[in-house]
């Protein structure tokens, strides 16, 4: 966990540096280089974890370059094989705390994107509100996890049912660019 919140503190401070194109140049400013050419998608992940955990390792490629309005369609029943496989409690029917049965829950998994509301708290949970955004403090993989194997309550399978990472490594500061540095 660490290690990703720092490759995300490098990243997100990396693009600080980038401006838009001010003196009419069409140059890239404070020597970033001109990154004009074909580039290929490799990777995505909307939500962390879903990727790595829910499609198949002979789909990796396929899932990543697949648009996220065609995903669920794609891979939505990859996504159910593989949740039933790992959680007892949707094999048997059940529910997670959202109240979804396993068909809807990998319905929405298998569209990989971070939503982001414009109108209410940006929160992936927090009880209330469900995957409106991510703020940086939320407890992703846990609550992921929560969903995954905690039925609907959270009480099914506790040992599977939080990361037991409860708190960043350093404090996010009060102001942009609210990560701390990474050492």
């Amino acid at each position: 966990m660490k290690n990703i919140k720092t490759i995300l503190g490098v990243v997100l401070s990396s693009l600080m540096l980038v401006n838009c194109d001010t003196d009419g140049s069409g140059k890239s400013q404070l020597g970033i280089p001109d990154l004009a050419g074909t580039y290929m998608q490799e990777d995505q992940m909307g939500r962390p974890a879903v990727n790595t955990v829910f499609v198949s390792a002979a789909s990796k490629d396929m899932f990543n370059v697949t648009k996220p309005s065609a995903q669920s369609a794609a891979f939505q029943s990859m996504f159910q094989s593989n949740l039933l496989a790992l959680s007892p409690a949707y094999a048997n029917g059940g529910k997670n705390a959202l109240g979804q049965d396993a068909a809807a829950f990998t319905g929405l998994l298998a569209t990989d994107v971070l939503n982001v509301s414009l109108d209410t708290k940006t929160t992936f949970f927090d009880g209330t509100n469900i995957l409106t955004g991510r703020a940086l403090a939320d407890d992703v993989i846990t609550v992921e996890l929560l969903l995954i194997f905690g039925g609907e309550d959270f009480s099914e399978n506790p040992g599977l049912s939080n990361d037991n990472v409860d708190a960043n490594d350093k404090p996010f500061l009060a102001s942009f660019p609210y990560l701390a540095s990474p050492w």
